[in-house]
């Protein structure tokens, strides 16, 4: 057993301390005053100003580490992704493939079989993002792999998965029968990339969908006689959203927050490749990205998902926009794993997995325990990379 000492502890719903963690074979055993620590174990003390939390969680990942999911859907890739991204502090990681052809497709769900078979760290399941969106919301999607599914596109996707799948589709792409198929076989549906009408979307969410792929960004936006989907995703359900201050501006973020809360809006980094490494740019479906003053973007300028960790989309979040910290980590931390059912991620108690960051007064990590092993090569936020 081991022991982890600290003044501020995030539960994953509110701040607690002075505290001792103690943990032994990747889990929580419990929670414990500092003076009634087991004599004999392993204790490591944490700097007054630092803040103990439970390890990031973040639903929407495409790369990391130099690679992209799409460019090599293997479990290999999906190693390298996560290993990454636990050196930024997130330690699980929702793999994402974004719209292509179901060859690749049918390859990413057997990497992520695989990497949920062999246990590989950090990869919690899966994220199909397309290719059933609008052609006109498409983003950098490639315009040749946008489609509606047919029935064998529904048994892929509806067959057996032993860990959580999200799917991003557009509603008013996809016949509701088809929606409640996917959500009736487990399959966690969002809508986005979607040109739907508010009361389409609404029809959306009443087969099955249970949430939103970044808010406001790629979606019919609200407008005083046509709330869109934003509208639809504001009144219903939850939502990820991207903090880089890029994607959503601050005032937007914050209008978010107070209508949905810590406990409907999640935090996700939509990462690429660039994220964890010093690469500056990669292919995408035949797309150059290139990353110039910290934004990815393709050559008609339009972005390309985001060079962001969890942990720089919490200090933008509260430093940014205003929201509070035990809010923002929260969103980082609990609300993305309760959205996706996992319950013992995002949250520091007995029985949870023991994976835990350590945050400086500057929200900066500075340290990272996954399944009760502390990783080496921490990357900070204030690294060169970001």
């Amino acid at each position: 057993m081991k022991a982890l000492l600290a003044t501020r502890v995030f539960d994953g719903s509110g701040f607690g301390g002075p505290v001792a963690v103690l943990f032994e074979h990747g889990r929580v055993v419990g929670l414990t005053g500092m003076a009634d620590v087991p004599e004999g174990i392993a204790i490591e003390r944490l700097d007054g100003t630092e803040i103990l939390a439970p390890g990031f969680v973040d639903l929407q990942v495409n790369g990391g580490g130099g690679v992209m999911f799409n460019a090599a859907p293997t479990a290999a890739t999906l190693a390298r992704v996560a290993e990454a991204h636990a050196r930024l502090g997130t330690t699980a990681v929702m793999p994402t493939l974004i719209s292509s052809d179901r060859g690749t497709r049918r390859a990413a769900i057997a990497a992520a079989r695989t990497a949920w078979a062999e246990k590989i760290p950090g990869v919690v399941g899966l994220h199909l993002e397309g290719p059933f969106l609008a052609p006109a919301r498409r983003g950098i999607h490639p315009a040749e792999a946008i489609t509606t599914p047919d029935a064998q596109d529904l048994a892929d996707l509806t067959a057996e998965f032993a860990a959580p799948v999200m799917i991003t589709l557009a509603p008013e792409m996809v016949a509701p029968t088809d929606i409640a198929a996917l959500a009736d076989a487990g399959r966690l549906v969002f809508a986005g990339h979607s040109d739907a009408g508010f009361e389409q979307a609404l029809a959306g969410f009443d087969a099955g969908i249970v949430g939103s792929t970044h808010l406001f960004n790629a979606m019919s936006q609200l407008t005083g006689r046509a709330p869109g989907l934003v509208g639809a995703a504001l009144s219903r359900g939850m939502a990820g959203i991207i903090v880089d201050l890029l994607h959503v501006h601050p005032a937007t973020v914050a209008l978010a927050f107070t209508r949905m809360g810590a406990d409907r809006l999640f935090l996700v980094s939509d990462a690429m490749a660039t994220a964890g490494s010093d690469v500056t740019g990669f292919d995408l479906a035949g797309r150059t990205i290139r990353l110039v003053d910290g934004k990815l973007t393709g050559a008609d300028g339009t972005l390309a998902g985001a060079h962001l960790s969890m942990a720089e989309a919490v200090r933008r979040a509260v430093q940014g926009v205003g929201i509070p910290l035990a809010a923002a980590l929260r969103m980082a931390t609990r609300t993305p794993a309760d959205a996706v059912g996992l319950a013992q991620h995002g949250r520091i108690a007995a029985g949870s997995r023991a994976d835990f960051v350590v945050l400086d007064s500057a929200l900066t990590v500075r340290a990272v325990w996954r399944d009760g092993e502390k990783l080496a090569g921490i990357r900070s936020t204030g690294s060169p990379a970001w």
